[in-house]
């Protein structure tokens, strides 16, 4: 008889495969909990501003330092707006490893999640841009 038709054999591979499913639930719970917890904090290498953005690169706080009134407008706006690239790029590679620690790499979820994360945030900032931020990330 064929061993999938067998009745014993086939019900401890549906316990295992249910088995399976709970344990990917449990990491995926998981991996949701810490990309809902995850905030990136960027500051400029001046120091003139520093900002948090959460897993989604959405602003959360930001900062900015009473130096702020010593430069222009454009030069704070572009100090900004490097800062949330940094920021974002960082929060990005952070969401990365968080899913492939959770579900691995093979994983058909994982693959379409890591598809969606945004490809600019990979890429390094292109000079003549704003000087380096640097960061710091956390997860509460």
């Amino acid at each position: 008889m064929d061993p999938l038709l067998e009745r014993g054999m086939a019900l401890d591979r549906i316990a295992a495969w249910q088995d399976d499913i709970d344990k990917l639930v449990a990491r995926t719970r998981a991996m949701s909990d810490r990309l809902g917890a995850l905030r990136v904090t960027a500051t400029d290498a001046r120091h003139l501003v520093e900002l948090t953005i959460d897993s989604q690169g959405a602003l959360t706080d930001i900062r900015f330092s009473p130096n702020v009134a010593q430069h222009s407008p454009d030069a704070l706006s572009r100090t900004v707006m490097s800062t949330l690239r940094d920021a974002r790029r960082q929060a990005a590679d952070h969401t990365r490893r968080i899913i492939l620690e959770s579900i691995g790499p093979d994983s058909p979820a994982a693959q379409s999640m890591l598809a969606r994360i945004s490809p600019d945030h990979a890429q390094p900032p292109s000079a003549g841009q704003a000087q380096q931020p640097s960061s710091e990330w956390t997860q509460r």
